[in-house]
């Protein structure tokens, strides 16, 4: 199989240049200008467009048992759903059930994902319990290339853990050279204004922002940056989406705090109005971190464009409206919590960033693409356009125009949150280690194509 793309204005994290871009197998072989084309290559004309490195999406659940109900896409219509969006690579998170042991869980997950995906993707791993058991557990996991943890400081009675399991699965995340991303909030704080706003018949899904305000979820990114500065462990702060937590984060990392920070495309376009609709609408908008009021949107996007938050991923985990998001109807405790985006983050971080003025398409290619990339041990393989890397490619036309819509979507959930938006540019072409799998913005790709990626340990904050 061999692939040449000619004449496109090639954008990376640091570097931009006409030039065609040639593939052998699976990895990019060649970059400079009129390459000859191999024998049998199918050759694309990228004049007048650009071509960035295929985009990776660090934090997705496709498989995901929530509340009493699963998330709907499986790993098809998720990899179906990245493609069309320009995601080439996306990490999903492994969640164990509390006395789960962590490698039966890991089992259902490949079970839900090997030779479903037709995009690349690999693991995080949560631990949502810290004994002898799971620490073993954990270090056969990182050897099979899962070099990520996850701890969630909420969801109390779930998967929230304490402080002696934070301690103890930061202190052997350093051992290992593994990054531990955190979910930041005051689970016991949650739980007990919950109890308070539903006492008081605040049942609706407005109520959802007031039992987590900015505050609670600032005291949980404190939390996380005192342990991470005591053991010494680097650590991935995900979905921040408020000012105060940003303040926090920055903070830790001006004294020396191994801290990565990532925020999600909702929380650049979306605010709190939007899960106050009325007739129960607002429960499409229910998501923990919530969505904030909309001043906190200019100090994340200029946190982006200063590289106080190094990453834009998603968080996607899509529910249908009709019959998952209504269990919480009478109880917005009981919504399932989540929104799907996989397929239009970047569209809509190119709208509203370069095209718009607020970031240049250096920084858009290194928040969506390439800092994923470092984070989690896949560069330069993944988020890169250079010789050896994987042929993961997108052909982006700055022309396209379109509206959002749900009925159009690959994505399987039945609403779009971001329902009429319109996007300037788009996916033309889109491969997957030099195989074409999107065509004229269409996916033509091969599910199973995608595989395992397995990564080393190479923590950095």
């Amino acid at each position: 199989m061999a692939l040449l793309i000619r004449n496109g204005e090639i954008v990376t994290a640091s570097t931009r240049a006409i030039a065609d871009i040639r593939c052998d197998g699976e990895t990019i072989t060649a970059i400079g200008r009129d390459l000859e084309a191999p024998a049998g290559a199918e050759e694309i004309d990228a004049s007048g467009k650009l071509v960035f490195p295929g985009f990776v999406d660090p934090h997705t659940h496709i498989h995901l048992p929530f509340m009493g109900t699963f998330a709907k896409d499986t790993y098809t219509t998720a990899s179906r759903a990245a493609l069309v969006g320009g995601t080439t690579c996306f990490i999903d998170f492994c969640i164990p059930e509390r006395d789960e042991d962590p490698r039966v869980a890991l089992e259902t997950w490949r079970a839900k994902s090997d030779g479903q995906s037709a995009c690349d993707y690999s693991f995080h791993i949560a631990v949502t319990r810290f004994d002898d058991a799971v620490a073993d557990a954990l270090r056969e996991i990182v050897r099979e290339g899962i070099t990520s943890f996850k701890v969630f400081l909420a969801y109390k009675g779930a998967f929230g853990i304490d402080d002696e399991a934070l301690y103890r699965t930061l202190a052997l995340a350093r051992s290992l050279g593994v990054l531990t991303c955190a979910h930041c909030e005051n689970e016991d704080a949650i739980a007990l204004e919950q109890a308070r706003l539903l006492a008081a018949g605040e049942t609706g899904p407005g109520a959802h922002h007031e039992s987590r305000p900015p505050i609670v979820e600032a005291e949980g990114v404190h939390h996380l940056v005192t342990f991470a500065e005591l053991t010494g462990a680097p650590v991935y702060i995900v979905h921040l989406s408020c000012a105060e937590a940003l303040d926090i984060a920055v903070r830790a990392k001006h004294r020396g705090v191994a801290v990565t920070v990532e925020t999600l495309i909702q929380y650049l376009l979306l605010d709190k109005s939007w899960a106050e609709r009325p007739n129960f609408e607002g429960a499409k908008y229910v998501m923990s971190p919530p969505l904030r009021d909309a001043t906190n949107q200019r100090v994340l996007w200029d946190a982006i464009r200063h590289g106080a938050i190094d990453v834009v991923a998603t968080d996607h985990a899509p529910f249908d409206f009709a019959d998952q998001k209504t269990m919480g109807r009478d109880d917005f405790t009981k919504i399932p919590n989540g929104i799907p985006s996989l397929e239009n983050r970047v569209e809509l971080l190119y709208t509203h960033g370069p095209a718009a003025g607020r970031i240049d398409l250096h920084r858009f290619v290194d928040v969506a693409s390439t800092q994923p990339a470092k984070r989690f041990g896949l560069f330069p393989r993944k988020g890169s356009i250079q010789v050896g890397s994987d042929a993961d490619l997108v052909v982006w036309d700055p022309a396209r125009r379109r509206t959002i819509t749900a009925s159009e979507q690959e994505m399987n959930v039945d609403y779009n949150p971001f329902e009429g938006f319109e996007i300037v540019g788009g996916a033309d072409v889109v491969t997957v280690r030099g195989e074409v799998a999107v065509r004229d913005g269409a996916f033509v790709g091969t599910i199973g194509r995608g595989r395992f990626v397995a990564r080393e340990p190479n923590a950095v904050g």
